[in-house]
């Protein structure tokens, strides 16, 4: 309750400071911002934040608008590039409005908090569960989904609980994100006193994941974590019936449901466990 009314005071100043800034306002509508990865390999999430931002205008306007006025939706792509997040930020900034849902990826939400920051812009993510996005003490920034060491702790007690003497793999895709998340989930795990048989990462982007899918059948790996998007999941040869990891994935986290789930992959002997964040 606390964070919802700091939020909604956050809000109000924004709103007030761009209504204060524009000698139009009251001739206007109230410009608000969806940003996100409109294309590029999690395009898919970014139509859903577009479509969902979309939804939740037309239904505000439909039962009278807010302070009297209509509200005008701005969707912004940054393709999940942190320079491009960077640059929309000063954007949406510069053009005095002021609230941004954004954006999706780790990655692209922390550059772009401090440039909202200095234009006056509240933002909220419903995706980025990366900590630093929220604690670097900066006055507009919130997110709406469980953060990287609060899934991580999840994950790790799931795996303590159901794998323990098993042979544990964690694979990571080096993003912000992906690193973060798998990072989260090794410390829990090893502060339980579980340690995973193999700690490795990959590129985002890679199509052949063939010397990871050798390392898994040499240690004998038995469930495969990953913190990543789920292109290279689902692009990875190990996550079918042949020995291997499946996926996990900034997303693929907090726009859909924050929990675990185990893929049993029709009885094949290599489990998967899979993040919703």
């Amino acid at each position: 309750m606390k964070s919802t009314k700091l939020i909604g005071l956050a809000l109000g100043a924004s709103l007030g400071a761009s209504f204060a800034l524009s000698a139009s306002a009251f001739a206007q509508d109230i410009a608000i911002a969806v940003a996100g990865p409109m294309t590029g390999g999690e395009s898919a999430f970014g139509r859903q934040m577009k479509n969902g931002a979309e939804m939740a205008v037309a239904d505000l306007n439909a039962a009278g608008g807010l302070l009297g006025k209509k509200l005008a939706l701005d969707v912004e792509d940054d393709a999940c590039d942190p320079k491009q997040a960077r640059s929309i930020a000063e954007k949406i900034g510069s053009a005095k409005i002021p609230f941004v849902a954004g954006h999706y990826c780790s990655s692209s939400s922390i550059p772009a908090s401090e440039a909202y920051a200095d234009g006056n812009v509240l933002q909220i993510t419903p995706a980025s569960t990366n900590p630093l996005f929220t604690e670097r003490k900066l006055w507009n920034v919130a997110r709406v989904c469980g953060r990287d060491d609060q899934q991580g702790l999840v994950a790790a007690e799931y795996i303590a609980k159901f794998y323990k003497g098993k042979n544990v793999a964690i694979l990571n895709d080096k993003t912000t994100y992906g690193k973060g998340l798998a990072d989260e989930t090794k410390k829990a795990l090893n502060k339980a006193g579980f340690t995973e048989k193999m700690f490795e990462s990959y590129n985002k982007g890679d199509k052949d994941f063939n010397a990871i899918v050798s390392r898994l059948k040499l240690e004998k790996i038995d469930l495969v974590y990953v913190g990543g998007y789920h292109q290279e999941s689902g692009l990875n040869p190990a996550s079918d019936a042949r020995p291997g990891p499946a996926d996990g994935a900034d997303g693929g986290r907090c726009a859909r449901r924050q929990g675990v789930r185990l893929d049993h992959r029709a009885g094949r002997r290599r489990h998967a466990v899979h993040l919703r964040s």
